[in-house]
């Protein structure tokens, strides 16, 4: 039977999400749980795109096949477990043979988070932009992220060692708010899709024109472009979470 699972991982101690040899990863630490819960068969696992290291999620999704009959309650904790402390299976359910966490996801969202305190606590170094030097006009921002909306050609927005393609894609909702309890600026992103790299360097674009960096008209001709090297510097990695991937089914 095929499952799905929506996991929850703190990126900080990974190479990312997929397999690379030699390295930590979380695709690496779910097969190896699955493995042992499979008496030594090897078990792949899907996911429904790969993350960099260093970025988290909250909401990922994967899928799988077992021959176990394992009652669906139990998966949860079976995997849980054996699984390190940084990743966590929130839910496993039953679905269609045909289902693929990759090619079935119809969109995407994503969090993107910069700490605005003055000094950056230790417990959010690996999980908030610390940027204390500056104070962003937030509404130039948000006036800013209304020209990525909708359907377009990113390719400024992508990192320029990629082998895809096609550069298009569609963002449905950018938001761009303060969290006052924590004095962090949140950017939520929604999109069809995203090219590598893609949501960092809006990031990195649209901090860039809080600051100053970079004016709100200069959007439209970055995109226009569609030279990566017009686009903002790419934000680091730790500010990133996969929060939300959407399905038909």
């Amino acid at each position: 039977m095929r499952l799905r699972a929506i996991i929850s991982y703190d990126g900080s101690a990974f190479s990312g999400y997929q397999v690379q040899p030699g390295k930590r990863t979380v695709q690496l630490e779910l097969e190896r749980v699955l493995q042992i819960m499979h008496k030594g068969t090897i078990v792949k696992v899907v996911a429904s795109g790969r993350t960099d290291a260093g970025v988290h999620a909250t909401g990922q999704v994967i899928h799988f096949d077992s021959p176990l009959t394992l009652p669906m309650d139990r998966w949860r904790t079976a995997l849980n477990v054996q699984l390190p402390g940084d990743i966590r299976v929130l839910l496993v359910e039953q679905v269609q043979e045909e289902f693929h966490a990759r090619y079935d996801a119809v969109g995407k969202t994503y969090r993107y988070i910069w700490s605005l305190n003055e000094v950056h606590s230790p417990f959010e170094r690996n999980y908030s932009v610390h940027v204390e030097r500056y104070k962003p006009n937030i509404e130039w921002m948000r006036e800013a992220s209304v020209y990525l909306l909708g359907t377009h050609d990113f390719s400024s927005f992508c990192a320029s060692n990629t082998s895809v393609k096609d550069f298009v894609r569609t963002i449905h909702s950018i938001r761009l708010e303060v969290d006052k309890e924590m004095n962090q600026l949140q950017m939520e992103i929604s999109g069809n899709g995203f090219l590598y790299n893609m949501v960092r360097i809006i990031a990195g674009t649209l901090w860039e024109i809080g600051i100053g960096k970079k004016s709100v008209e200069d959007v439209p001709e970055i995109l226009q472009s569609c030279n990566r090297k017009n686009a903002g510097k790419t934000a680091p990695a730790h500010g990133l979470y996969l929060e939300k991937v959407a399905y038909l089914q």
